[in-house]
This record gives structure tokens, C-alpha cells and sequence, in this order.
């Protein structure tokens, strides 16, 4: 629930030329009649004079009389209110704060430096001003304490020697761990009347002292799942290769000979370098 009141101020031209002619009038009295009148209506012009505020466009005015809230001004142009009212600006435009480099734990406590890139905007001015006490100092603050929470909460990466199958992590899902950092940042930013328009992560690394054995271990599961493709189609190759030959009747192998021919497939199509083929030119059994 929201406490801001919008206040319509008057028109600040109609009153600049009320000042004026006050002023000017009351000179021009002051110097024919010499009375006190005079004196009050230019003392009335001056005292209108602090009344006057301009408010640019995205912009706003919370005022306050002696510590009471009045009401907060959202329209733009010149206008004039009571000159005793304290006058707090709060803009109303998009802010972005890209946030340092925090060293936390991710959810399988390896360490990690990750940085977040935000962008909000005040759409409560009496929660700004009055339910926080620095509002822009409570999203640094706030928007810090929602990535260490979010980084504990999913892995750097999905590795199967960890035992996990994590559908999320947060190398690989960008979209799905921006919108829970969005959410997370929006639930603690909403007290203080702040809207978060965009929430990303804008930096991810391992920290440096296990960054150098993380990309070894990555490398490695690489291999692993490159080499496995690889087996995976040389026994579909040979078995191919089997079938065929025995369809066709080209050659009739016994077990033995299967076996020998299976082996050489296998180290041709599973080796990492180009084959070097040897011809026998004697007997299958030379």
C-alpha cells in the first residue's frame, strides 16, 4: 500500500507575473506615496519568490511543511507552491548500476567472482523518501545481497561426476537465472517503492585460485563426451560393415577373423591421427 498523494500545484507563470507587479508596483508606490502599504506589497512580491519550482520531464518534487508530508509533484513544467515547503527532488528516470565483482559460493561451494548489471526506477516517491533511508545506497546494498543468495542457490556448471542433474546452472542458463535475479532483486527493492525494469548477470568466472583446475576438469569432460560420440558411431560403422559383407557374401570370416577385423575398425575410426595402412600381400593368415 502506498502512502504518495499527487499534488496539483498552481501555475507558476500566473504567479511569476503576480510577483512581478507586486514588486514593481509596490516600488513605484514606495517612491510616490511613502506609506507602509507600499512596503507590504513588495515584502508579498519577494516572499512569493521561493514558491517557484521547475520540475524537467521524468522528474519529481516530494514536499514537506515543518517535517509533515504534503504530497509530491509528477507533472513537468514551471509551477508555485507554498514557500515554506522543503522541496526533495527524486528523478523518475531509468537508472542502471552495474555492480562489483563479488567473490561468493555456488551451490557446490566452489568459488566463484560474479557481477550483476541492473536497471530500476522510483515509481513510489514517499517509499523513496521516507521508508528508506538512501534509497539509491539500498539497491547497491540489496541488489548485492540478492546475487549472493542466487549464486548459492544453482552450480556453475552441470557435472556428472558431482552426482547432479541440475537443469540450471548458471554458465548455461541465462534467461532462467536472470528472470529469478530479477524476481529476488524486485521482492527486496519493492519496499522502498523501486521498480526493476532489467536484471542480468553481466560477469561470471570461477575465482582465480581454482580457475586454471576448473578449465582442465571442463576440457576433460569434453574429451570424455567427444570420445564417447566417436565409439558410439565406430560400432555402428562396424556393425554396418559386418552386415554388409555377410549380405553380399564377400568374404566369409570365421570368429576369429571377425574379431581381428572388428579390432582394426575400431582403432582406425576411434584413433586420433590419420591411419597408416599396411598392404598384406600374402595369405589372410600372414
Amino acid at each position: 500500500m502506498t502512502n504518495e498523494k499527487h499534488l496539483s500545484p498552481i501555475n507558476g507563470y500566473l504567479m511569476f507575473l503576480l510577483s512581478l507587479m507586486a514588486i514593481v508596483g509596490g516600488i513605484i508606490f514606495l517612491v510616490r506615496a511613502q506609506t507602509v502599504l507600499p512596503v507590504l506589497i513588495t515584502f508579498l512580491g519577494i516572499l512569493i519568490l521561493p514558491g517557484f519550482v521547475l520540475i524537467q520531464p521524468n522528474s519529481s518534487r516530494v514536499l514537506l511543511l515543518f517535517g509533515k508530508y504534503v504530497g509530491t509533484i509528477k507533472k513537468n513544467g514551471l509551477f508555485w507552491v507554498n514557500p515554506f515547503y522543503t522541496k526533495k527532488r527524486i528523478s523518475l528516470r531509468a537508472s542502471n548500476f552495474d555492480s562489483e565483482r563479488l567473490k561468493v559460493n555456488d551451490k557446490l561451494g566452489n568459488p566463484v567472482m560474479i557481477s550483476t548489471i541492473l536497471v530500476w526506477r522510483v515509481t513510489d516517491t514517499y517509499k523513496a523518501a521516507f521508508d528508506v533511508d538512501d534509497y539509491q545506497n539500498f539497491v547497491r546494498v540489496q541488489t548485492d545481497a540478492a546475487v549472493r543468495k542466487l549464486a548459492s542457490m544453482y552450480p556453475y556448471d552441470n557435472f556428472a561426476d558431482e552426482g547432479l542433474d541440475e537443469d540450471i546452472t548458471l554458465r548455461s542458463s541465462v534467461n532462467e537465472v536472470s528472470d529469478a535475479l530479477e524476481t529476488e532483486v524486485q521482492e527486496r527493492l519493492s519496499m522502498a517503492g523501486i521498480e526493476v525494469l532489467e536484471a542480468r548477470i553481466g560477469y561470471l568466472a570461477y575465482a582465480q585460485e581454482i580457475a586454471n583446475a576448473m578449465l582442465k576438469r571442463q576440457q576433460a569432460t569434453a574429451i570424455v563426451a567427444a570420445r564417447h560420440k566417436i565409439v558410439e558411431g565406430a560400432v555402428s560403422m562396424v556393425e554396418m560393415a559386418l552386415e554388409e559383407l555377410g549380405r553380399k557374401s564377400v568374404v566369409d570370416l570365421d570368429e576369429e577373423r571377425r574379431a581381428a577385423m572388428v579390432s582394426n575398425l575400431m582403432v582406425v575410426l576411434c584413433s586420433d591421427k590419420d591411419a597408416s595402412p599396411i598392404v598384406n600381400t600374402g595369405t589372410l593368415n600372414h
